[in-house]
């Protein structure tokens, strides 16, 4: 019953989605968003094939600014995959994965609070070493704000209309059950974020940290019947990770305004516990930071 009330809003959101809620239909669309995302990237590939290479590089790394706002940008084509196989498969118009109002006050209300919390964080002790730190110019960083917040806004939204939308609402419309239509898509989620070039325990750690992240958005979806919350969730995680702070030199560092030395390469170490404290002390931030969104949603 509780669950119930607690999760009125998702029927509703979920609601467009029931004519076609057949689970094999489901699976299909899966399917079809990966092979056409796949194909557009392959596309994109070829065409920067003739470009320069500290272009490329800059573009599958992340290194450059220009490089990091166009591959952050490409994450466009899989919201259109998503879009297009909704309406094929479903009969649906985009409005229909985002909720009702497409719930930008919910987006803006999440985002302040999860920077907020992350504000915090940066104010209480311990601090970190700022030793062989360098500052881009700020000047420069402030002048692509606009433009790299809407690049983080076309990947996170993306990310979200793929596994909280289409996903979600679609065995949402299917099964009752919230540990069907909660776990299903952030098992989904957690498993594209598998790394494989890093040591199995950094892996498998950024595996579990994705599958809590995907759970808070999925949740705050349900509380409020719309994509915005857990849009603005997503969207403040990565303006904290992209923005601010990078490794010089490193992957997804391009926009960073403050960029600190690249940590040394150790060997993997098989002993090295999956769980310890400092992995404790993130998945605590993820908790902290779902907990600010609804306090400040009042959900």
């Amino acid at each position: 019953m509780l669950n119930r009330l607690r999760y009125a809003p998702h029927d509703g959101y979920a609601a467009p989605a029931r004519p076609t809620a057949e689970l094999p239909r489901l699976v299909l669309g899966v399917i079809l968003i990966e092979a056409m995302y796949a194909t557009l990237l392959h596309l994109l590939d070829a065409a920067l094939t003739p470009l320069p290479l500290d272009w490329t590089e800059g573009y599958y790394y992340g290194t450059t600014r220009l490089g990091l706002i166009a591959q952050l940008i490409s994450f466009g084509l899989l919201a259109g995959a998503v879009i297009l196989t909704a309406r094929l498969l479903h009969q649906r118009g985009p409005h229909s994965l985002l909720g009702g109002g497409w719930g930008i006050p919910q987006l803006w209300i999440t985002l302040k609070a999860v920077l907020g919390v992350f504000l915090l964080i940066e104010l209480i002790p311990p601090y970190w070493n700022a030793d062989g730190m360098e500052m881009n110019s700020p000047v420069t960083w402030l002048l692509l704000l606009p433009v790299s917040l809407f690049a983080l806004l076309m990947q996170t939204g993306a990310e979200e209309i793929f596994y909280r939308g289409y996903i979600q609402q679609q065995l949402a419309a299917r099964f009752r059950s919230p540990w069907i239509w909660m776990v299903g898509p952030n098992l989904l989620f957690a498993a594209a974020h598998f790394d494989d070039t890093q040591p199995l325990t950094d892996a498998m750690q950024y595996v579990i940290w994705a599958f809590c992240f995907g759970l808070a958005t999925s949740d705050l979806t349900a509380r409020t019947g719309s994509l915005g919350a857990a849009v603005g969730f997503h969207l403040a995680n990565n303006v904290y990770a992209f923005l601010l702070f990078g490794d010089m030199d490193q992957p997804d560092s391009g926009l960073a305004l403050l960029l600190f030395p690249a940590p040394e390469t150790v060997l993997p170490d098989p002993t090295t516990p999956l769980f310890s404290l400092s992995f404790g002390v993130e998945l605590v931030i993820v908790g902290l930071m779902w907990l600010a969104a609804r306090v400040a949603l009042r959900r």
